[in-house]
């Protein structure tokens, strides 16, 4: 498997003479490694109280025709508004998730996506994907336009179904990939042999390349790890037509101003249920 060019040797033109110790360290980290990590960047009570949004959410998503999206075998994905979230702003405007935004994807960065991954007790390995092709921009040019940070409703334990990843991976060229997407199981070796398991635990949050290949694992348990995802791009990038949050009049005018310029959403007088739109077909049957 090659690697896109530039790619990582495009790093130094990424970072800005005199950037601080914490922008170097997320910019590096993203078109190096492709993931990094803020621990107890929220507080626990928060996280639980996602967690007590997140099943609100779900249990509404699975009681209509299309509200959740298959992500295989007893795993969902549901998009959310960012009014079904009471920590949402506290997420969005977290001074870590703005620096590594603001770093990797531009001052004009937006947030396109807000939903939540759920693999519950049953759920089976995934096949090792990326979330979509990779575009032009980060093919020819080296340059990431895309980020998917997490937050865990849970702590993570081994029997859980940890998310894998294989770090590096982000500039690896679609050669032989299903949809841009799938590599074939052939390269399933070496991305078993990068593979790093994750055991975030609540209020840690992490920010990942969409495109450094990675995977659920099988949940052995009894418990579900439900997932918070915030997708956020940079301009021009284009994932906001694959998504359908909206706010309110009344939301949007009580953000910070901060906060609304990086909002690209339409603006609502009354929120309505999402019909998942966001599904990714090689992901519904799962490994075995």
């Amino acid at each position: 498997m090659r690697e896109a060019a530039p790619g990582p040797l495009a790093l130094e033109s990424r970072i800005p003479p005199g950037a601080s110790k914490g922008v170097v360290e997320a910019v590096t980290g993203l078109y190096t490694q492709g993931v990094i990590g803020r621990k107890e960047a929220l507080s626990r009570e928060w996280a639980s109280e996602m967690g007590e949004d997140i099943d609100v959410a779900l249990q509404e998503a699975l009681s209509r025709p299309g509200g959740a999206v298959g992500r295989g075998p007893k795993r969902y994905y549901v998009e959310i508004h960012p009014e079904q979230l009471r920590g949402w702003l506290e997420l969005v405007d977290h001074p870590w998730v703005r620096m590594v935004c603001e770093s990797v994807l531009g001052p004009d960065y937006q947030i396109v996506e807000l939903g939540f991954d759920v693999p519950g007790p049953g759920a089976v390995n995934q096949p090792w994907h990326r979330d979509f092709p990779i575009p032009e921009d980060t093919r020819v040019d080296g340059r990431l336009t895309s980020l998917a940070f997490n937050a865990t409703a849970v702590d993570t334990e081994e029997d859980m179904g940890p998310f894998e990843i294989a770090p590096t991976t982000q500039w690896d060229l679609p050669d032989g990939f299903e949809h841009g997407m799938f590599p074939p199981k052939s390269a399933y070796a070496r991305y078993e042999a990068l593979a790093e398991r994750k055991y975030p635990r609540m209020g840690d949050i992490s920010a990942r390349s969409a495109l450094t290949i990675h995977r659920g694992t099988r949940n052995r348990s009894a418990k579900s790890r439900p997932v918070l995802v915030l997708g956020v791009d940079a301009p021009g990038a284009g994932n906001a037509d694959h998504h359908s949050m909206a706010v309110t009049r009344s939301f949007y005018d009580a953000l910070p101003q901060r906060v609304r310029n990086h909002l690209v959403c339409p603006v609502v007088n009354e929120l309505t249920p999402i019909t998942q739109k966001h599904s990714i077909e090689g992901l519904m049957m799962g490994e075995a």
